[in-house]
């Protein structure tokens, strides 16, 4: 691995001020396992940054995590997706830490959260302990590592935030130790053409330009020419030593003949602007090909706050009969850095590749509320829903309308409106609001109905129609059988499924007293866990309805003994 000086000097001129704004022994870690990252922060996600580090597991569940510090329970949230079981530690240092996706919390935790999901019958709750109220102290278990919420795999979701702000900042920064010594990656280099008179190697539009690693690591793109005001995206990741998984890098500093055009680095950002990750990104290439591209120039619409260098807004004046050198510093937070060098030429050409108009009979002002009929549907997009203005294709239909595709970006949620009146009293029940999907199968969309009148409320384009679900949830015992003796058993298991709009709700009774049971979506299955409540009757009788999105029911009833 070779490291440029220019890179290194601005790597520990980073690394001093992080070490005088950021505590380096405050906090211990959260597992005691070697830190083996499956997410860095600041990673590149849909519609938002990671806000924390992803620490294996080792492939397990159930690992003890620590409090990093003394401090006070805040917040104890538990939902079916996002963060699933998560539990929010304030210190008195004004930090807050997280720990999320967790399987179970320690057992006075456990027991707080339990009373009261019984106490709300509801297995999602969200409560702010009084501040004192649940203290921990420092290295004591907290909570068991999982795999809950919108997880793929189990790992430790780990945030630190400010109590104050609860902006979060990059937990690298506070000393731990994670194994690197391996540069970045980079998967493709693009020119964008931006100004009217643009033209990137004869192109109007973006294009992908050929690059080769050279004998000292640098990576050489070949000679490019251009014109008009132009700017360059990338396409890479970061990579540990210890895990194959493809990580977002840490910062992306771009030289115009020595001179800094654009830099910017993930050391911390807001929740109020992570949104506006769909600005730094090329999202239509994302749409259609779910790769992110990062920008290297600012798109006037940008609002991150993630940027420490900026001239021209990182776009790049190409004057004829001039030559350029743009430098392109691409690092993780460990000082591992690839350097792309990009020799440009001022050449006035003629582009074989035209710019492409996209003009269709609609045109959106985004800073303006826009409304549409397209039949079957009407479509209201409140003023700024979009970053910029453009063409938008929309179709009419008598029961299916088009609104665009997935490669622009919606800032705010838009609402779509059906017209139902023409159907029986009897269908309107069963009827909801579908996106179709890539393969034109419907996705429910919460629908709202009222006086014939379905609404939903969303941010993405696409096809939309009425759809029916006729048939009732499906549930089915896991681990047990009709009359079964359960006396060794820890827990139940269920599966349940819907085939179309999607499970609602559920509801379970033990010999009619209402028992908590807990939904994982991902594997479909409801748990109860025997430890709960002290059974007085040998014979158990279990009732759990299920419940989809428009109201179609089951009930599965089930008797079974234990003592």
């Amino acid at each position: 691995m070779r490291l440029y000086l220019p890179g290194i000097l601005f790597f520990l001129s980073f690394l001093v001020s992080a070490q005088e704004k950021y505590p380096q022994d405050a906090f211990q870690s959260p597992l005691d396992i070697p830190l083996v990252l499956a997410g860095t922060f600041g990673e590149l996600r849909s519609n938002h940054f990671h806000s924390g580090i992803d620490i294996k597991t080792q492939r397990r569940q159930g690992l003890p995590v620590y409090s990093i510090a003394d401090g006070t329970v805040t917040r104890i949230k538990i939902s079916l997706w996002g963060y699933g079981k998560a539990i929010y530690v304030a210190h008195p240092n004004g930090y807050t830490s997280v720990y999320a996706h967790l399987q179970k919390f320690s057992p006075e935790i456990e027991a707080y959260i339990k009373k009261i999901q019984y106490s709300k019958r509801s297995y999602e709750v969200e409560v702010f302990p009084d501040y004192g109220e649940l203290k921990v102290s420092k290295g004591s278990v907290i909570a068991f590592s999982g795999n809950t919420g919108g997880s793929s795999g189990p790992h430790l979701h780990f945030e630190i935030r400010s109590s104050v702000s609860e902006k979060p900042t990059n937990p690298l920064l506070y000393g731990y130790e994670v194994r690197d010594a391996t540069n970045p990656t980079m998967l493709g280099l693009y020119g964008y053409p931006i100004s009217e008179d643009a033209v990137v190697n004869k192109s109007g539009r973006k294009i992908q330009l050929n690059f080769t690693k050279q004998a000292d690591g640098t990576f050489m793109a070949d000679k490019v020419t251009a014109i008009g005001t132009i700017g360059f995206g990338f396409h890479g990741f970061d990579r540990q030593d210890l895990a194959a998984n493809k990580n977002g890098v840490f910062s992306v500093k771009q030289t115009v003949n020595g001179t800094v055009y654009s830099e910017y680095d993930f050391e911390s950002f807001s929740f109020g602007e992570t949104r506006y990750i769909n600005t730094l990104i090329d999202y239509a290439h994302f749409g259609r090909f779910r790769q992110r591209i990062q920008k290297c120039f600012k798109e006037p619409h940008n609002r991150l706050g993630i940027y420490k260098n900026l001239k021209n807004n990182g776009k790049i004046e190409i004057k004829e009969g001039l030559s350029y050198t743009i430098e392109l510093l691409i690092s993780d937070i460990e000082q591992n850095q690839i350097k792309v060098v990009i020799p440009v030429d001022g050449k006035r050409e003629q582009p074989i590749v035209e710019r492409i108009a996209d003009k269709t009979n609609d045109y959106i002002i985004a800073d303006k509320p826009n409304n549409f009929d397209l039949g079957a549907a009407k479509v209201y997009f409140p003023a700024n829903t979009f970053y910029r203005d453009f063409y938008i294709d929309l179709k009419k239909g008598t029961d299916t309308v088009t609104i665009h595709n997935n490669r622009v970006a919606a800032h705010r949620n838009f609402t779509i409106s059906f017209d139902a009146s023409k159907y029986a009293e009897a269908d309107k029940q069963q009827l909801f609001i579908a996106r179709l999907d890539d393969k034109l199968e419907p996705r429910y969309t919460k629908t709202f109905k009222r006086d014939g009148s379905f609404t939903t409320r969303t941010r993405s384009l696409g096809i939309y129609t009425l759809a029916k679900d006729t048939i009732a949830p499906e549930i089915k015992a896991r681990n047990f059988k009709e009359k079964q003796w359960l006396s060794n058993y820890n827990y139940l298991s269920l599966r349940i499924s819907d085939d179309l709009s999607g499970i609602n709700s559920y509801s379970a009774t033990l010999n009619g007293e209402w028992i908590l049971m807990e939904y994982e979506p991902k594997t479909r299955t409801l748990t109860y866990n025997f430890d709960d409540k002290i059974l007085d009757l040998t014979q158990c009788d279990l009732e759990l309805t299920v419940t989809d999105n428009v109201g179609n029911s089951s009930t599965f009833r089930s008797t079974f003994f234990r003592k």
